[in-house]
C-alpha cells in the first residue's frame, strides 16, 4: 500500500507566503501586469480623446496576438546568452532587465509623441511595448519555476496574481487619474517610471540556479548524436545545429518522453481547463449594459468586488495547494470554474438585479482566482527545469488559444438563443476540463503531493 501523505498544517502553510521566492513575485506580477493594459484599454481611451477614428483604434486590438504567439521566441529567450548581460546577472535576470528596458523605451517614446498626427509611430512604439511585455512574461514564468521547488509554486503563483492585479489597476486607473489631473504624456511617463520596480526586483534578487547551456547540450542525446553525425563539418554550422535542437526539438521530445501516452491528454487537458471562463469572458458586458447597469455601477462592482475576490481566490488556491496537494484543488478548480457560469445565465433570466451582480462577479472572480493559481502551480510541474521557458510558454499559449477562439461566436449564440442559453454552453464546455482533472488526480504520478513541514516528518504533532 501507499504511503500516506503527511499534510502542512494552516499555520505552515500560511508561512509559505512569507518566503522571499514568494514575496519576489508580488513585484514581479506587478512588473508583468503593468504594461498590458497601457497598449489596449489604455491606450484606447488615449487615442479616442485624441479624436482618432474609432476604426483606426480597432486595428491595435491586432497587438495583442504577440502574447499568443510568444512560443514562437521562448526558444531563443530560454537559450540564447544576451551580450553582457548574462554574463553580469545570468540568463533569466539578464533577459528580464532587455524586457524591462524595451517597456520603459516604448512608453517614452509614445509619451513624446501627438497620436492624432503620428498613428505610425504610436503602433511603432506599442508594438515594442507589447513584444517587450510577452518576453518578460516569458522570463519570469521560467524565473519562478527554477527559483523554489513546487510545493511552493501555488503559493508564488498566487502572489503572483496579486501583484499582476496592482500593475494592471496602475496602468487602467491610475494612468487615466494622471492623464485627468496632468496630461497623457505624464501618465505615459509615470507609467515607464513605475517599471522601475521590476528593475530594482531583478537587480536585488539572484539568479535561479540551472545548468550551463553547454552542459545541458552535452547531456542531450539528440546533440550528442548530432555531433557524431556532423563530424568534419564546419564548425559555426556544428554549434548552431547543436543549439537548434536543443532549443526547439528538445523541450517537444522531452515532454512526450516523460509523459508517453499520456502526454496527449494533459495537453488536451491544458487546451480545456480555462475554455469556459474564457468562452463567456466576451459576453460579460454586454450582458451587464443589456440589463440597464450603468457603466459606473458596472465599473465599481468589477473594481471593487472583482479584483478583491479575484485575489483572495488565488491566495485560497495557494494555501489549499500547499496543504492538500495539487491533484484535490485541480478537481475544485475545474468545477467552481464551470459552475459560476450558472450565476450569469440567472443573472440574464432575474434581470437587472445589482444583488445577483455583486454575488455573480465574487463568485466568477474567486473561482476564476483559485483555479488559476492551482493551474499555474500544475503547469509549472508539467514543466522540465531544462526547457522552462519555452514549455512553459506553449502551455500558456495552448491554455488560451481555444477559449479566445470560441469567445469570437458568442455574440451569435447571445442573439440566435438569448444570454441564458449562452451561459449554459460556457458551462457544459467546463465539463471535459473536470472529467480530466479526476483522472490526473487518480493518477498521483502526475501531479505532485504537499511536501510535509519539518515537524510531521519528525513525527511531532
Amino acid at each position: 500500500m501507499p504511503t500516506p501523505t503527511v499534510q502542512r498544517s494552516w499555520r505552515d502553510a500560511l508561512a509559505i507566503y512569507l518566503r522571499a521566492p514568494v514575496i519576489t513575485m508580488l513585484f514581479l506580477g506587478f512588473s508583468a501586469g503593468l504594461p498590458f493594459l497601457l497598449v489596449f484599454s489604455t491606450l484606447s481611451a488615449w487615442l479616442r480623446s485624441s479624436g482618432v477614428e474609432v476604426a483606426a483604434i480597432g486595428f491595435f486590438a491586432w497587438i495583442g496576438m504577440l502574447y499568443s504567439i510568444k512560443f514562437f521566441w521562448a526558444p531563443v529567450v530560454d537559450r540564447l546568452a544576451l551580450p553582457l548581460l548574462t554574463r553580469t546577472l545570468g540568463q533569466r535576470r539578464g533577459w528580464m532587465l532587455a524586457a524591462q528596458a524595451m517597456i520603459a523605451a516604448g512608453l517614452v517614446g509614445l509619451a513624446g509623441i501627438d497620436p492624432a498626427g503620428q498613428l505610425p509611430l504610436v503602433a511603432l512604439f506599442a508594438l515594442l511595448v507589447a513584444f517587450g511585455s510577452a518576453t518578460q512574461d516569458i522570463v519570469i514564468d521560467a524565473f519562478r519555476i527554477e527559483s523554489a521547488p513546487e510545493d511552493l509554486q501555488a503559493a508564488m503563483a498566487s502572489t503572483y496574481i496579486i501583484g499582476y492585479r496592482g500593475g494592471l489597476l496602475a496602468a487602467g486607473a491610475g494612468a487615466l487619474y494622471v492623464a485627468s489631473w496632468l496630461s497623457w504624456e505624464a501618465a505615459y511617463l509615470s507609467m515607464a517610471a513605475l517599471v522601475g520596480i521590476g528593475v530594482v526586483t531583478v537587480l536585488l534578487r539572484p539568479e535561479p540556479a540551472r545548468l550551463s547551456l553547454t552542459t545541458q547540450l552535452i547531456h542531450e542525446p539528440r546533440v550528442r548524436a548530432f555531433l557524431r553525425a556532423s563530424r568534419g563539418r564546419a564548425k559555426v554550422w556544428r554549434r548552431l545545429g547543436a543549439w537548434a535542437i536543443g532549443a526547439i526539438v528538445c523541450p517537444f521530445t522531452d515532454f512526450f518522453t516523460r509523459h508517453r501516452r499520456k502526454a496527449l491528454w494533459l495537453l488536451l487537458f491544458v487546451a480545456v481547463f480555462r475554455i469556459s471562463d474564457l468562452a463567456m469572458a466576451s459576453m460579460a458586458n454586454p450582458l451587464y449594459i443589456d440589463l440597464g447597469f450603468s457603466l459606473a455601477t458596472i465599473a465599481n462592482v468589477t473594481n471593487i468586488f472583482g479584483i478583491a475576490m479575484s485575489i483572495g481566490g488565488g491566495i485560497l488556491g495557494g494555501l489549499l495547494v500547499a496543504r492538500y496537494g495539487i491533484g484535490p484543488i485541480l478537481v475544485l478548480g475545474a468545477t467552481a470554474a464551470a459552475l459560476t457560469n450558472l450565476l450569469f445565465a440567472a443573472l440574464a433570466l432575474a434581470g437587472q438585479s445589482l444583488p445577483l451582480l455583486v454575488m455573480t462577479i465574487v463568485g466568477d472572480n474567486l473561482a476564476n482566482g483559485l483555479a488559476s493559481a492551482v493551474f499555474i502551480a500544475f503547469l509549472s510541474s508539467l514543466t522540465s527545469r531544462a526547457y522552462t521557458a519555452t514549455q512553459y510558454a506553449l502551455f500558456s499559449s495552448l491554455m488560451t488559444l481555444p477559449g479566445k477562439f470560441l469567445s469570437g461566436f458568442g455574440g451569435l449564440v447571445v442573439e440566435a438563443d438569448g444570454y441564458a442559453t449562452f451561459f449554459l454552453i460556457s458551462t457544459a464546455l467546463g465539463i471535459p476540463a473536470v472529467l480530466l482533472a479526476l483522472w490526473i488526480r487518480r493518477n498521483r504520478e502526475l501531479v505532485p503531493a504537499p511536501v510535509p513541514a519539518p515537524e510531521a516528518e519528525s513525527g511531532k504533532s
